[in-house]
């Protein structure tokens, strides 16, 4: 059984993500209640800039805590292939 993932950063994400939940459950609410199209677009874009800047924290934060470790373990030689592959995958994300 491997050990949780997790990252210094983890705890204000979650704080992030849970206050942008409440924000789209107002957008639902907006919509159901018919409010106008602008006022929703804009609770929209202030839950998807909230989302894209969680994002770019945790994939941030992984690349410095992964390339930390892959240097750390290897201390003078070359990252492995597979801390290389993984560093590849999340930069898909940025």
């Amino acid at each position: 059984m491997s050990h949780p993932h997790r990252h210094e950063t983890h705890p204000a994400l979650i704080k992030r993500l849970r206050r942008a939940r409440g924000h789209l459950d107002s957008v639902i609410d907006m919509i159901e209640q018919g409010r106008e199209c602008l006022d929703i677009a804009q609770q929209l874009q202030a839950v998807e800039k909230a989302i894209s800047q969680a994002k770019k924290t945790l994939v941030q934060d992984h690349i410095d805590h992964c390339l930390e470790h892959a240097i750390a373990g290897v201390k003078g030689a070359a990252p492995t292939a597979a801390s290389l592959e993984e560093f590849k995958k999340i930069t898909r994300y940025l």
